[in-house]
């Protein structure tokens, strides 16, 4: 039963923990939010008003087949475990997108998934430390900056980011999404087509405008994956808590009832021995 307790002072604290870290995130992501909606509307609108055009970043390489294809996956995973099934399901989708085919190269993110994958015999590319406890902008544009280098020299024709999302508080899902080449219909999707938008002036040309941008609306996505991934994983890491901690306190009720019974066993097995030794002096005196 001490130990017990002493285990729910562990679970308590690691909650509590938690969930300051989970406020902390999402108020990160909140604050830096608007600008990166900015840059994707803004992205949207160039394809809008200039449909057929030619960008580097845009171009899907419909020339390479797919069994041919150069394929990239930001897996982004924990440093630590105890958080459900978190990092068992980020794996499990990435094993999914690993076996559809082509040529994947593993850009992992967390202790865990660097542990796991070399594990399974599976090559990592590069794989970034120190970013999954403390996700910043700055260390998104490092994986940003690597994945377009591989991207723009063709070394790899398509980059995917695997991350789990909040739902809402009781669900976390683990998705895949695409990064590069920019989806356009992926983008453009929330604007009805009939929808009049304002003439835009684009200098020195959309081309130009589109490669400045899009560094950093991908920079601003991987933060906004990392932070989502980051929040995902305390809350996962409070409801494991938080079950732990009921499940203990299950068992201190179980025990406490074993107790008190073992307890009252005892109590009355030492009355009875002493009412038979008062009744055995009796006798003896009488003899």
């Amino acid at each position: 039963m001490n130990s017990i307790k002493s285990t729910m002072k562990i679970t308590n604290a690691m909650y509590t923990i938690s969930s300051s870290k989970l406020k902390r995130a999402r108020k990160a992501l909140t604050d830096t939010e608007p600008y990166f909606y900015a840059l994707q509307s803004t992205i949207a609108r160039i394809i809008r008003h200039t449909p057929d055009i030619n960008d580097s970043y845009l171009d899907t390489r419909p020339e390479i087949k797919k069994k041919d294809r150069k394929i990239g996956y930001i897996v982004v995973t924990a440093d630590k475990g105890l958080a459900g099934a978190y990092n068992h399901n980020v794996f499990k989708l990435a094993q999914e997108q690993i076996d559809k085919g082509g040529n994947p190269m593993l850009f992992v993110v967390g202790e865990l998934g660097h542990q796991y994958f070399n594990k399974k015999g599976i090559p990592v590319e590069q794989d970034f430390r120190y970013t999954v406890q403390k996700p910043n902008m700055s260390r998104a544009r490092i994986i940003e900056e690597k994945i377009v280098e591989y991207f723009l020299s063709g070394k790899l024709d398509e980059v995917y980011m695997i991350y789990t999302r909040m739902a809402n508080v009781m669900k976390m899902e683990a998705e895949v999404q695409q990064l590069l080449p920019i989806p356009k219909k992926h983008i453009t999707r929330n604007i009805p087509l009939n929808v009049h938008l304002e003439e835009v002036t684009m200098y020195p040309s959309p081309q130009a405008v589109i490669d400045a941008i899009v560094p950093n609306y991908i920079a601003g996505f991987i933060y906004g994956g990392l932070v989502e991934s980051y929040s995902s994983e305390q809350n996962s890491r409070m409801m494991a808590m938080q079950a732990a901690t009921n499940s203990a306190q299950d068992m201190l009720a179980e025990l406490a009832i074993t107790y008190n019974r073992v307890r009252q066993a005892a109590i009355t097995q030492e009355i009875t021995e002493v009412i038979s030794g008062a009744k055995a002096q009796k006798k003896k005196k009488k003899a």
